[in-house]
C-alpha cells in the first residue's frame, strides 16, 4: 500500500510540474517576479494623482485606490495560477508583460477622458474612475507571479522554500517601488513620464523575453503573427492617445495638480486651482482686491484688530496662492509676513503666474505646517490665519486640539486666530472645530452665511479666536458692509450650534468621516 502511494506521489509530481529544464532560470524568476510586483505598487501610487484632478484627494479616494488595487492583485493572481495549471506558463509570461505594459499606457487617456465625465466626489465615479486608472494593468502583473512559481516548482520537495522565496522576491518588489515612487519618481517626474517608462520598461521586458524563451525553442511564443500584430496596434493606440488626452495640470507638484487660469471678467484676475478644486483668486493689479467670501471676512478681522495701516506680525499656516500676505502687505506696509507652505512647486507657480514676490515682508518656508508651528517662538504673532487644505479637506493633524494650543502659544495676548473651514450638512466637522478651538481660546466667534449655518447648503466658514476679547461690534459693522453680509455667530448662539460636538485631538480626529454627507 505504501509502495503504491510513493509511485502516485512520483507520479503526481510528473504530471503536476514541468521539468527541471523547463524552470526558468533563478535570477530571471526573480527580476520577473520583482518587476512585476514592483509595478503594481508604482501604478497604485501614481493612480492617487491621476485620479486626483477630477475626485479630489481624500480618505476615501485613497481608500478606493487601495482597494481596487488589492482586488486587481487577487483575481491577477487566481487567473494566473488557473492558467499556469492548464497551460505551458512560458507560453503566457510575455504576453502578460507586453499587455500590462500597453494597459499601462492606455491608462493615462482613459482617466483623464473619463475624469472629465466623473468629475466631482460621488462615490460610484470614485470607484469606476480608481478602477479604470489601476485594475487591468495590475490584475494582468499580479498574474505573472503565480505563473513564474508554476515553473520554478520542479521539485515538490522544495515547494516552501521556492514559493517563500519569490513571495519575499515579490515583497520586496512592492516595498522598493513604493518608497522609490513616494520619495523620488512623483518629487521628480509628472505622473505622464512615470507611467510611459513603466509602459516601455514593461513592454520591452516582455518582448526581451519572448525572444529569449523562443531561442529555447519554446513552441508558440511570442505568438502568431496576427497576435503580434494586434499588440503593435494597440500599443500603438495608447501612446497616440495619451498624446492628445486633455491634460488637466499646468505643473504637476508633488502634492497638486495645479493650473492657473485667466477671469474672463477682469483681465487682471486669475483663478488657482489645485486637484480640481478652485483654491486662490489673484488679482495681480490690486492686492487689495478680494473675490471670495472667506478671504472678506479674513480681510474684515485684520481691519478690526488693529488701525488702518498698523503693521503686523503675521503667520499664514497654507500659502495657496497667497492671497491674504498680499493683501495684508499692501494695507500694512511693512507688515511681517511668514507663510508655512508645504508644497514647494506650488511657491515657484506663484512666483512665475501670480506674482508673488519674496522679501522683507514675505518669507516662503516650505515644510509641513504643524512642525513648522512648533518651532515658532512663544507670543511672536498678532494674527494667525489657518488656511491650507488637502483638496478641500482640512489635514487632520492641523485641526487638532493640540494643534490650536500651538497656535495659542506663538499668539501675542490679544492676537486672534482666523481659521477657514470648509464643511456641508448635516456640519459635524465645522461643530467639531470650533468646540476644539474652543477648547484652547477663552472667545471664538464664527463668520458664515445664514443658510449654512440653518444647515441648508455647504460653505466656507471662518472661526474667529483669541485668548481676549474680540472686536465684535466693529467686526459686525465691517461684516454688514460687504456686498453679501454674512452672520456672526457668538455666545449662546454660538453654544447652541456647537452643541456637544467632539474635541478633535492627536489621538482622534476622524476629519473624513465627519464631513461624510451620509
Amino acid at each position: 500500500m505504501s509502495s503504491s502511494s510513493s509511485e502516485v506521489v512520483a507520479g503526481s509530481a510528473a504530471v503536476g510540474a514541468p521539468a527541471t529544464s523547463r524552470a526558468l532560470p533563478n535570477g530571471l524568476a526573480a527580476f520577473l517576479v520583482f518587476l512585476s510586483s514592483g509595478a503594481v505598487l508604482v501604478l497604485e501610487t501614481v493612480s492617487l494623482r491621476l485620479v486626483g484632478p477630477y475626485v479630489g484627494v481624500t480618505l476615501q479616494v485613497t481608500s478606493s485606490v487601495i482597494g481596487i488595487a488589492l482586488a486587481a492583485i487577487a483575481y491577477g493572481a487566481w487567473t494566473g495560477g488557473w492558467l499556469a495549471d492548464r497551460r505551458d506558463p512560458r507560453g503566457l509570461l510575455a504576453p502578460a508583460l507586453v499587455l500590462a505594459g500597453i494597459a499601462t499606457a492606455v491608462t493615462l487617456p482613459v482617466v483623464r477622458y473619463a475624469g472629465e465625465v466623473l468629475r466631482g466626489g460621488a462615490t460610484s465615479g470614485i470607484l469606476l474612475l480608481t478602477a479604470l486608472a489601476v485594475f487591468v494593468p495590475a490584475a494582468l502583473l499580479a498574474a505573472v507571479t503565480p505563473l513564474v512559481v508554476k515553473l520554478q516548482l520542479a521539485d515538490l520537495r522544495r515547494t516552501g522554500q521556492v514559493v517563500g522565496r519569490l513571495s519575499g522576491i515579490g515583497t520586496l518588489g512592492g516595498i522598493t517601488a513604493t518608497l522609490v515612487t513616494g520619495f523620488v519618481l512623483v518629487a521628480a517626474l509628472p505622473s505622464t513620464v512615470i507611467l510611459v517608462a513603466l509602459a516601455v520598461l514593461l513592454g520591452v521586458t516582455g518582448l526581451a523575453l519572448g525572444v529569449y524563451l523562443r531561442r529555447r525553442e519554446v513552441a508558440g511564443l511570442p505568438g502568431p503573427a496576427r497576435t503580434k500584430a494586434t499588440l503593435a496596434v494597440l500599443g500603438l493606440v495608447g501612446a497616440g492617445l495619451s498624446a492628445v488626452a486633455p491634460n488637466p495640470c499646468d505643473v504637476e507638484t508633488a502634492y497638486h495638480c495645479a493650473r492657473v487660469a485667466s477671469d474672463p471678467g477682469r483681465d487682471s484676475g486669475r483663478v488657482l486651482y489645485l486637484n480640481s478644486a478652485e483654491h486662490s483668486y489673484v488679482d495681480l493689479a490690486d492686492p487689495t482686491h478680494l473675490e471670495y467670501a472667506y478671504t472678506q471676512w479674513i480681510g474684515a478681522v485684520a481691519d478690526v484688530m488693529a488701525p488702518k495701516g498698523q503693521r503686523l506680525d503675521a503667520l499664514h499656516v497654507g500659502g495657496g496662492g497667497f492671497t491674504m500676505p498680499r493683501y495684508l502687505t499692501a494695507t500694512r506696509p511693512g507688515t511681517d509676513n511668514v507663510v508655512f507652505e508645504i508644497d514647494g512647486e506650488l511657491v515657484e507657480l506663484d512666483r512665475r503666474l501670480l506674482g508673488v514676490r519674496p522679501g522683507p515682508e514675505l518669507k516662503a518656508v516650505v515644510g509641513d505646517a504643524r512642525m513648522l508651528v512648533d518651532g515658532e517662538p512663544t507670543a511672536s504673532r498678532d494674527l494667525v490665519v489657518g488656511d491650507a487644505f488637502g483638496h478641500l479637506v482640512v489635514p487632520w493633524h492641523l485641526a487638532t486640539r493640540e494643534m490650536a494650543g500651538e497656535v495659542r502659544r506663538v499668539l501675542r495676548p490679544g492676537g486672534i486666530y482666523v481659521q477657514n473651514v470648509i464643511d456641508h450638512p448635516p456640519g459635524r466637522f465645522i461643530r467639531s472645530e470650533l468646540a476644539t478651538v474652543a477648547a484652547e481660546f477663552r472667545t471664538v466667534a464664527l463668520i458664515a452665511p445664514p443658510a449654512a449655518i440653518d444647515g441648508q447648503v455647504g460653505s466656507n466658514f471662518l472661526i474667529v479666536a483669541s485668548d481676549g476679547p474680540l472686536p465684535l461690534d466693529a467686526l459686525r459693522q465691517r461684516l454688514d458692509a460687504l456686498a453679501t453680509p454674512p452672520d456672526l455667530l457668538t455666545d449662546a448662539g454660538l453654544a447652541g450650534f456647537v452643541d456637544d460636538a467632539l474635541v478633535l485631538t492627536d489621538d482622534y480626529a476622524p476629519v473624513d468621516q465627519l464631513l461624510a454627507t451620509a
